[in-house]
């Protein structure tokens, strides 16, 4: 039997809040997140809002020099895995290095860093453009920084499955530690795509809410007249941790990761398969892995975009893995509330699932007030819902035909 695995530390950095706890009672309250952008122009675009993180800071977490020579989405998952390893007790001094790992996805990396490079290169020239520019954009410099701000030499790199990548980080992390070869992986995942060129990019491609006059009610998950995500960043990073070890230094445990799934639509770049087969087929996955059967779900923090294609085949999917029980589920999309985090976003989805264990408690679905009658289960709408959360089940779908899901419980 493999090892078991919980989760010890949680950490977030998200446009509504950028403490658990607080981020915690804002959803509970139906608070939103979302508003005009400030730090980027928008003058020239199509959409002018997003769920942007206003008036940021490093400061009791990074130098501003060392702060300099980060990009913005690794800035984000070093201020919350800080948070995550301090919210755990752990002291890595204490911890055998090559036992502990870091693995944080993210979909597009240092996109900030390459838009003002590519600018400094077309005005300025070749030798104008920072040494740093490389370091800075790849998009395994978040997990990189990280396993240096505490000198971990276990297992140490990136997962990018676009919308994906942070639960396909979590699921790498889970059998790290179920196989043996670390004790403790830091994980989640981050970005920073809040910028003119990554606005314009999902804008023309008609991904985006065009709601300019409405922003904290563009995200509107599942409802009939919902007309695309909402752009937003932040990070969502966990400490996870092998049981008997969390056990043995009286850690406080969150709950257990039960299990992961993963799998392909392999049909279309950016459309998910209207059937919901991919994501269907990963839900199934991580209850497979979980040892579980359908029933044993009580709430699901859904993918969620708030697209009129991915809510509709989210839908289809869950009522094809989950049959008569898909109507007893409670479902919600907290998107709603935070924008679409994109590699982030299963980040931060986790930690809310964990937060929905732990006080049995299901977080709404703002926005949601004319559904869609081809969304017809309980999504949770405008107001929290108390019941027994005993496993939680968090999906995360992403363009390329990336699905990802994980299974948390109760803590042990």
């Amino acid at each position: 039997m493999s090892r078991r695995v919980v989760v010890t530390g949680l950490g977030v950095v998200t446009s509504l809040e950028q403490k658990v706890d607080a981020l915690w009672s804002a959803l509970l309250e139906g608070r939103s997140g979302i508003g005009p952008f400030n730090n980027i122009d928008t003058s020239d675009q199509k959409v002018h809002f997003g769920g942007e993180i206003g008036n940021w800071s490093t400061e009791g977490y990074i130098s501003r020099k060392d702060a300099g020579r980060i990009d913005l989405f690794t800035q984000y998952a070093v201020v919350a895995a800080v948070d995550a390893v301090k919210d755990s007790g752990l002291d890595f001094e204490q911890e055998d290095p090559f036992r502990c790992g870091v693995v944080i996805g993210s979909g597009v990396g240092g996109i900030n860093e390459i838009e003002a490079q590519v600018t400094r290169l077309v005005q300025k020239g070749p030798d104008k453009v920072s040494a740093f520019t490389i370091p800075k954009l790849m998009p395994n410099a978040a997990s990189g920084h990280v396993s240096i701000y505490y000198g971990l030499k276990g297992p140490n790199f990136a997962v990018a499955t676009a919308c994906a990548s942070a639960t396909n980080a979590m699921g790498s992390a889970l059998k790290l530690i179920q196989s043996g070869a670390s004790d403790i992986v830091v994980t989640g995942g981050t970005e920073a795509a809040c910028s003119r060129m990554g606005l314009a990019g999902f804008a023309n491609m008609r991904a985006l809410s065009e709601r300019n006059d409405a922003p904290t009610k563009a995200s509107r998950p599942f409802d009939i007249d919902r007309d695309g995500f909402v752009l937003s960043e932040g990070a969502g990073v966990l400490v996870f941790e092998e049981l008997e070890h969390a056990k043995s230094r009286g850690a406080t445990i969150y709950g257990e990761v039960l299990g992961y799934g993963a799998s392909g639509d392999g049909g279309h770049i950016t459309q998910p398969n209207p059937a919901g087969i991919g994501a269907g087929r990963a839900m199934s996955e991580a209850l497979k892995d979980a040892a579980l059967n359908a029933d044993a779900i009580d709430y699901i923090n859904a993918h969620g975009t708030s697209t009129p294609l991915g809510d509709k085949a989210e839908t289809v999917a869950i009522k094809r893995v989950f049959g008569d029980h898909a109507y007893k589920l409670s479902v919600s999309s907290t998107k709603s509330q935070l924008g679409h985090l994109l590699g982030a976003s299963g980040g931060v989805e986790a930690v809310i699932s964990l937060k929905a264990i732990k006080h049995d408690l299901c977080p709404p679905t703002i926005n949601l007030d004319n559904p869609d009658p081809a969304c017809d289960l309980d999504y949770t709408p405008n107001t929290p819902k108390e019941r027994p959360v005993r496993v939680a089940m968090s999906n995360s779908f992403g363009f390329g035909g990336h699905n990802a899901t994980v299974i948390f419980g109760k803590a042990p």
